[in-house]
């Protein structure tokens, strides 16, 4: 349990979690946890692409900010978000206010009803690219299966989704499980993988 996190509970965490406060929170109860809603996934993937040149720190701090400005991350909605829309954004102090981004999430929301369209839906096609197996914590940048889900969003015209975003957007949706081995969020989040993975296969 080297360089493992230990707060006031005395439980072990992963090592990033000594970071903030905000952190463990996000830990103990998100990271890692497999999610199948198409809304939270489509969040995330969007916060990741925010995140792209920033800490997860700064987008954690914004993230009610950003659902405020975003309708919750409704794709339907920011679907047919307009330039009046960008230019509220452009203004909104309360997030990242980054041209190239906020343009990239109302069209990576059209490109998510389209894809919608062509998968049923959104946790069905990123959910193809969760390995199969658990290959235990790792500290990569990206994986085969990372830059597999690039590609494929990429062709689908989707944009700030690099093969190192994708991954991280991976590790957080309970994709990949790299909690730290002693961490003592790790079995938990192993266990509601293998349940989603069995749930798919049925």
């Amino acid at each position: 349990m080297t360089n493992l996190y230990l707060p006031a509970d005395g439980q072990p965490r992963c090592p990033w979690c000594s970071a903030t406060a905000q952190y463990l929170a996000y830990h103990d109860q998100e990271w890692g946890f497999p999610v199948e809603d198409d809304q939270r996934l489509f969040e995330k993937i969007c916060l990741e692409g925010f995140q792209s040149g920033l800490s997860w720190r700064t987008i954690l701090q914004k993230r009610e900010n950003f659902r405020a400005a975003f309708a919750q991350f409704d794709f339907h909605v920011v679907a047919e978000f307009t330039e009046a829309d960008v230019a509220r954004l452009l203004a909104d102090a309360g997030i990242v206010r980054h041209r190239g981004k906020i343009t990239a999430t109302i069209n990576n929301a059209q490109r998510a009803l389209e894809l919608v369209a062509e998968a049923g839906s959104l946790a069905d096609f990123f959910w193809r690219y969760a390995p199969a197996s658990d290959p235990g914590p790792q500290v990569i940048a990206q994986s085969a299966e990372s830059l597999a889900l690039s590609k494929a969003l990429k062709k689908r015209g989707w944009r700030f989704v690099g093969p190192t975003t994708m991954y991280a957007f991976m590790q957080a949706m309970g994709l990949v499980n790299d909690h730290a081995t002693g961490c003592v969020t790790r079995p938990l989040a192993a266990a509601a993988r293998a349940e989603a993975l069995a749930r798919r296969r049925a």
